[in-house]
């Protein structure tokens, strides 16, 4: 692969690129659905899902989004207008999803375990005017229709698309009058001439919730042009194995959720590009994921959260499996991969890579070479047509190699704002750079390594927990004074979730009264697993959480009993 000297000297990591990877991309200015089309038209009949024993080909896949496009136009859906896939992984995710952006409508990814309160800001933040949701999940949208009315609701049953169980209906599920059935929607639609909805890559495609300096979550807006660009990128990054493969081998195994873009494009949408089978699980249950595994002689791919990898890779029956000759590549994102997991995976002959991204990029952004040297600890060197400054926080001027700095970003993988968010966008974007938040040196070879986040962010399982939103749950219950959340050290999560709170003066409270009422408020996986009680906690003198104080107090604590048990 020839570099010539000018781009080489601009991106010097290019030279630790695979050969099968280019160093630009001439992106088609498409929308992002002709990535389904295009496949659709060339592997007709390959198998584009599989969901539990049943299956759907491209070809009808591709006409049953039609299908739904048009009765979603039919039904008053414009585009530009917003609207929620509430539903685990499932075929009704991936219809809904494509038919959406074939109309030109926003996605606004939204997680099924989401309260009331959290999807009602989503729904609020948007000016949602639809809603993909689901039947285990109905109590609480009907509480949530209630404060925030929405004007179309589309009800499934997630084993409906599944051949072996019956379909519901609208009756069974005790539907309001106006809501619909998915299933019954698609029957009454046999239209599969496409829609002619004008779409160009500069449209918004998808609206990702995140994390912000003030803690309120914020709608990262994901252009068709993002979307294309992170699947012609993914695509192309793993081609060094994946390539190998003919089209009728390719099956990846799809446990990350669909409803985080990390999953949508890792999964769904690069699935899609070049054609492979996706194998789709509607939760993550080690013992389901390993039979699933055991059910199929090969994956083309598995992305996965260290979380998942974990589950699987300590497994009893992990080398039993051969689990190195049924995946020709697993790589991990989200957060940091322990070191003790990475040469576990490499004690059973995995090939195995990892690397960074986060929303506001389209889930990607950094990462290892798939047949390149890796090292330990590195989250590896910037994608095609990516650049990658670290900058100190001070000056704001570029560090010296070696040197720690913010890591900024430019890259067509990099969103094009925050919904309804200026300020939010500002503080962010910068002459088109992106600041990240993490804080990270590149050594001589221009392999990055993150050393620290300058935001409070937390990362559980793969998800992204912000605690500010955790404190301001504590601080509404009445017996609460003061709360302070923090991230700490978890061999198997990679972080869990500690509140420290200060009690009102006089008043008995106990760690498992709030713990419940944290479950009352937030999603499952941002429920305080630990909460001490402290006479008072740490603040500056305008009042700001010292965090990290408590933060290196605990690992400090950790660090003593792991010696003392030593």
């Amino acid at each position: 692969m020839y570099i010539p000297d000018e781009l080489l000297a601009k991106r010097p990591w290019l030279r630790h690129y695979d050969t099968d990877v280019l160093p630009t991309l001439n992106y088609p200015s498409f929308p992002a659905t002709e990535i389904l089309r295009n496949t659709a038209n060339v592997e007709a009949d390959k198998t584009a899902t599989w969901f539990y024993g049943t299956e759907i080909t491209y070809w009808d896949l591709h006409i049953t989004v039609i299908r739904l496009a048009n009765k979603l136009l039919e039904l008053g859906v414009k585009k530009g207008d917003r609207v929620g896939i509430h539903l685990p992984n499932s075929p009704q995710f991936v219809i809904a999803y494509w038919a959406l952006l074939t109309i030109g409508a926003i996605v606004v990814n939204l997680n099924p375990m989401y309260t009331k309160d959290e999807l009602k800001f989503c729904l609020e933040n948007t000016g949602a005017t639809g809603l993909f949701t689901f039947d285990t999940v109905l109590p609480i949208v009907k509480a949530l229709n209630e404060e925030y009315q929405i004007p179309l609701v589309i009800v499934t049953r997630i084993t409906d698309f599944v051949d072996a169980a019956p379909t519901s209906t609208k009756e069974e599920l005790g539907l309001p009058e106006s809501w619909y059935h998915f299933s019954e929607l698609l029957e009454q639609s046999q239209n599969t001439i496409p829609p002619r909805v004008p779409i160009v890559n500069s449209d918004p495609a998808i609206i990702q919730f995140t994390g912000g300096t003030t803690g309120i979550p914020k709608g990262a807006v994901l252009t068709h042009r993002n979307v294309v660009a992170a699947s012609f990128q993914c695509d192309m990054w793993g081609q060094s194995v994946i390539g190998r493969l003919p089209v009728s081998r390719k099956r990846v195994l799809c446990t990350l959720p669909f409803f985080h873009v990390y999953g949508e494009i890792v999964a769904l949408c690069t699935s899609v590009k070049n054609g492979s089978t996706m194998v789709i699980l509607p939760r993550f249950d080690p013992d389901e994921v390993v039979n699933t595994i055991a059910a199929f002689p090969e994956f083309s791919f598995w992305p996965v959260v260290p979380t998942m990898l974990a589950a699987v890779l300590n497994h009893p029956r992990a080398e039993e499996l051969n689990l190195a000759k049924r995946f020709a590549l697993i790589n991990s994102g989200a957060a940091p991969c322990p070191v003790e997991l990475i040469e576990r995976a490499k004690d059973l002959n995995i090939f195995f890579s990892e690397g960074w991204g986060m929303s506001e990029t389209t889930s990607l952004g950094i990462t290892q070479p798939i047949q390149g040297v890796k090292k330990p600890l590195s989250i590896g060197i910037p994608y095609p047509d990516t650049d990658v400054k670290l900058v100190d926080l001070e000056t704001g001027e570029p560090v010296k190699q070696g040197e720690v700095g913010e890591i900024w970003i430019k890259s067509p993988l990099v969103m094009s704002h925050y919904w309804n968010n200026p300020e939010e966008t500002a503080n962010q974007l910068k002459d088109g750079w992106l600041r990240t938040g993490d804080m990270a040196y590149m050594d001589e070879d221009y392999y990055i390594f993150i050393v620290d986040r300058s935001k409070d962010l937390i990362i559980a399982g793969g998800y992204n927990i912000y605690p500010r939103e955790i404190d301001e749950v504590l601080f509404k219950h009445p017996k609460v004074k003061d709360a302070i959340t923090v991230g700490i050290p978890d061999e198997y999560r990679g972080e869990t979730v500690k509140a420290f709170v200060q009690p009102v003066e006089g008043v008995e409270v106990t760690a498992e009264e709030l713990i419940a009422y944290c479950r009352e408020h937030l999603a499952a996986y941002k429920v305080p697993r630990i909460i001490e009680f402290r006479s008072e906690l740490p603040r500056s003198n305008v009042g700001k959480a010292l965090r990290r104080k408590l933060r290196d107090e605990e690992i400090a604590k950790m660090k003593k009993e792991k010696e003392a048990q030593s």
